[in-house]
């Protein structure tokens, strides 16, 4: 019995999924042969017809992974077994065997791991952008919808949920800027040979310069900008190093996101979504727990585990290249992929579905209104005379004993203590001015409004470029 991998079938998308599967894998490799082999026509080497390109490439997605596997039981070579595979699917024996010339098994391997890597980086881009403008319309929506903003997980200052929304967003504008210039930099391997010298491409089509055109040509057909130039047989694994590292950067924004959820759903402030039928716990009928975006902390602490098998390969080739990297790298590679495609899956339900509690949510800014000002209050005490560490030291004499009023289930009164002191009633402030503080919150929250517009213009750009219009499938 095979086990299949479980978060390809239990979380991933078919976009992803199709580059990564044993048959899309096989057709890319396919793929680069036919690049290769069109190239080298262009370029005038001997014994490529347009027949045989032709026979190739309508027999193309003519792949049969069993008959791959009886070969490679005999060859016990996989590439060999997918070329013997490639020429009978196209009929194709003798001198038409024309696939793989001047070509080591490295420069199959290697630059198909590296076109799947980039085709699922611009899926993933274009999802993430998605996720951007869906956070940003819920910064919108949510742009006067006050609460009490915590630090420590405790109540500090008034601001708005579509703020709180907002520092998500642009956390997560960050790291899609960075995975952007991954993209456009990403270098191909290229057609390089056992050791790197291209010794075996340049006896076949006999120049430098044609050697060269040929890698262009092969890159640009690929979607590849840049082309290393000198490598040994194998690209560095530092760069599946930087992809990792960019794909946990790009999680973390869904991470705190669903955390901030976790946290506010732990007081009934809002829910993720509870669908009809679902059950949240099979003991206790009454929960409804936040159960997606505990996933999506899975997925990042998985994700952070492939980061650490990434920076295990590392810097850790010998000479021309090995394959001490390729067990991991069979793991990590596509796990990584399907992790962060999962983790999307998940926050976009979250942001489908999310709904708040407005009432709890007044509730909750009223049982903490007067101390959410103390530094309101602080700044007009200084003002009106006062030292700043003398106001700061007598606002928190007071405020501290009445949260242990309040702790004791006595009302909140730190308005009244303030204006009942004797230094502040010396002051000559009253109970009036200190309630006028707080009546209009829009000047509780600063430049809350301006942030969340800024935070909209400087992501235009990259919603542009790779679109917005992706929606999440239902999920488990």
């Amino acid at each position: 019995m095979v086990n299949n991998n479980i978060l390809s079938q239990r979380y991933v998308t078919d976009s992803i999924n199709d580059i990564f599967s044993e048959e899309g894998k096989t057709l890319m490799e396919r793929r680069i042969w036919l690049t290769v082999l069109k190239s080298q026509f262009e370029l005038g080497l001997g014994g490529i017809t347009k027949e045989i390109i032709n026979k190739y490439e309508s027999n193309l997605n003519v792949i049969d992974l069993k008959r791959i596997g009886e070969i490679e039981t005999i060859t016990k070579h996989d590439v060999k077994a997918k070329i013997q595979a490639f020429n009978e699917s196209a009929q194709i024996s003798g001198n038409e065997e024309q696939i793989h010339r001047g070509m080591t098994s490295r420069d199959l391997t290697d630059n198909v791991e590296q076109y799947q890597i980039l085709c699922a980086s611009k899926i993933i881009m274009g999802k993430k952008t998605s996720l951007l403008n869906k956070l940003l319309d819920l910064a919108d929506k949510y742009e006067k919808t006050y609460i009490v903003a915590r630090t420590h997980h405790q109540p500090a200052q008034l601001t708005t949920f579509g703020k709180r929304i907002s520092f998500i967003a642009e956390e997560l504008l960050y790291h899609i800027k960075k995975f952007d210039f991954f993209i456009e930099q990403y270098p191909l391997r290229g057609i390089k040979g056992p050791v790197g010298t291209q010794v075996d491409m340049l006896n076949l089509l006999g120049s430098d310069k044609k050697v060269y055109d040929l890698e262009k040509m092969v890159a640009h057909e690929l979607g590849f900008e840049q082309v290393l130039d000198s490598v040994g047989q194998i690209y560095p694994r530092s760069l599946d190093f930087d992809l990792v590292s960019n794909l946990v950067g790009l999680s973390s924004a869904s991470e705190n996101f669903t955390n901030t959820i976790r946290l506010m759903a732990g007081y009934n402030l809002l829910t993720e979504g509870f669908k009809p039928g679902q059950v949240g716990s099979a003991a206790m009928p009454h929960k409804q727990n936040t159960r997606t975006s505990e996933r999506v902390d899975g997925f990042s602490n998985t994700l952070k585990g492939y980061l650490t098998m990434a920076s295990i390969q590392s810097g850790n080739q010998w000479e021309e290249g090995d394959v001490s990297c390729s067990v991991a790298r069979r793991v990590f590679i596509a796990d990584a992929f399907y992790a962060i495609d999962g983790q999307l899956e998940s926050t976009l339900n979250i942001v489908n579905n999310l709904g708040i509690f407005p009432e709890v949510i007044k509730n909750e800014i009223s049982d903490w209104l007067p101390f959410l000002a103390s530094t309101l209050f602080l700044t007009y005490l200084t003002e009106t005379g006062f030292g700043r560490e003398e106001a700061h030291l007598l606002i928190k004499e007071i405020s501290v004993q009445e949260a242990l009023y309040v702790r004791d289930g006595k009302k909140n009164n730190l308005i009244n203590s303030l204006a009942e002191n004797s230094k502040i009633k010396g002051a000559g402030i009253k109970l009036f001015d200190l309630y006028s503080l707080i009546n209009l919150k829009d000047d509780m929250i600063g430049t809350t409004y301006s942030q969340i517009e800024r935070v909209r213009e400087k992501s235009m750009p990259m919603i542009k470029k790779y679109g917005s219009d992706y929606n999440s499938r239902d999920i488990l």
